[in-house]
């Protein structure tokens, strides 16, 4: 893929939408659905969301806004990150209320249904850790986000929150250490 030609085709969003949005897909799919696939691989098993459906969802959203100003390709990937997050936290979100009554009839967990709830809890667990590290650095937060997130390297966070590598790795060191804490059982 030529991030010059994403990046081109992004900021064609504004001028000829229909046209830019049908080339821009074909050349970010691929990579886009290894995101999906690895944010999937860290879920439950047996997740109901695939990484099509993920991917398909994220990019709708990401094309459909109207106020963003695409900056990169980078920009685009970290973006398509924090929409995929927010859909997977959305997701844990309504299978947690799902299992906690929805008017659904009663069912004894086994210990398949028990890890399943384990992992939903891991994701609301990480999700508010983000959000405590968010109100204290919301540089930290951001990094984590597209790192862990968007898989995005060091150097494309740098580009993309317009930092020095050096600030990158700092807030990367923080934020892992501030998780490390929150997060220890």
């Amino acid at each position: 893929m030529d991030p010059g030609e994403v990046t081109e085709l992004l900021l064609n969003l504004d001028r000829d939408r229909d046209r830019a949005v049908d080339r821009l897909f074909p050349k970010v799919y691929e990579e886009l659905r290894g995101v999906a696939a690895a944010r999937l691989r860290a879920e439950r098993s047996g997740h109901t969301l695939s990484a099509t459906a993920l991917v398909h969802e994220a990019y709708l959203k990401l094309v459909n806004q109207e106020r963003v100003d695409w900056k990169n390709r980078a920009h685009f990937f970290a973006i398509a990150a924090t929409a995929m997050r927010r859909i997977l936290l959305d997701f844990a979100i309504a299978r947690k209320a799902e299992k906690r009554g929805g008017g659904a009839p009663m069912v004894t967990l086994g210990e398949e249904s028990a890890r399943q709830e384990s992992n939903i809890d891991e994701l609301l667990a990480i999700d508010q850790a983000m959000r405590r590290l968010a109100e204290l650095d919301e540089r930290c937060e951001q990094v984590v986000e597209l790192r862990f997130f968007g898989g995005l390297r060091l150097e494309e966070i740098a580009e993309v929150l317009d930092l020095s590598l050096a600030s990158v790795n700092r807030a990367w060191r923080t934020a892992r250490a501030f998780l490390t804490t929150e997060l220890r059982p």
